[in-house]
């Protein structure tokens, strides 16, 4: 398993913890999924009053706490939600989204590299929520960050791996940097292959949560994640065009 930031993770699942029926329905999804990592909202934290019922119940799951700028479209709000957040959850990691299409929800990789250096700077450690972009991870990594989460399709949009020749390439150009496919995940099939492309971590949380059944379908993630894990270690084969034979030809008999 591959460290984050000095943190080696017990399960390569991230999971997000807002859209779920109740709180016992997350509960009972993260005890299912085994998720070493729980990814928080400040904005649900300060809402209506109930964030601090919702903190207390976080914090009862036992993982490591990654919160997010979920919303943000500025430097500026980035910055600032990221400091409210350390002050909060008492973390310096923080998931950087900086949001700068509204339909597709498309990072602003332009104000993202920018923010990166600033929190990066001032001792954060920065997972930034980005596109596939060779060139801008490269920018990313410069300005300070040591992970890199590249996304899948548009958040919560189900599409699974969009681009999975970028992704591959993102891997290959990466090789000892921790790499997570963020959004877009909808199926376990999706989440396996991106372990199958020798991904480091998968965050999901739309794909749980509004599931008919979070619960299984947390449990399904789990097993998709291990297999795609276990088959990128095994070196699987190569795809090929034309068909090969499994069965030598060479001494089968020649009949007259």
């Amino acid at each position: 398993m591959r460290s984050f930031y000095g943190t080696d993770l017990t399960n390569p699942l991230m999971l997000g913890t807002a859209q779920y029926p109740s709180p016992a329905i997350l509960k009972e999804a993260f005890a299912a999924s085994g998720a070493a990592v729980a990814t928080v909202s400040l904005r649900r934290e300060g809402a209506g009053g109930t964030g601090q019922a919702f903190w207390q119940m976080i914090q009862a799951l036992g993982v490591q706490i990654l919160p997010n700028t979920a919303g943000c479209h500025t430097v500026k709000e980035a910055v600032t939600t990221a400091r409210m957040a350390r002050e909060v959850f008492g973390t310096n990691w923080i998931k950087l989204e900086l949001i700068g299409h509204t339909d597709s929800l498309q990072p602003d990789v332009f104000q993202l590299v920018e923010t990166a250096r600033i929190l990066a700077d001032d001792g954060f450690q920065v997972f930034p929520y980005t596109t596939e972009d060779l060139i801008v991870g490269e920018r990313l990594l410069k300005a300070g960050c040591e992970v890199l989460m590249p996304w899948g399709a548009p958040i919560g949009s189900g599409r699974g791996l969009s681009n999975k020749y970028a992704l591959r390439a993102m891997r290959a150009e990466f090789p000892d940097v921790p790499l997570v496919v963020d959004a877009g995940i909808g199926l376990p099939s999706h989440a396996a292959q991106a372990m199958e492309l020798g991904y480091d971590a998968v965050l999901l949380n739309t794909a749980v949560a509004r599931a008919g059944d979070p619960v299984a379908m947390a449990r399904a993630m789990m097993a998709a994640i291990e297999a795609g894990q276990l088959a990128h270690q095994a070196d699987p084969i190569e795809a090929r065009d034309m068909a090969e034979p499994s069965t030598p030809v060479i001494g089968k008999a020649f009949l007259s």
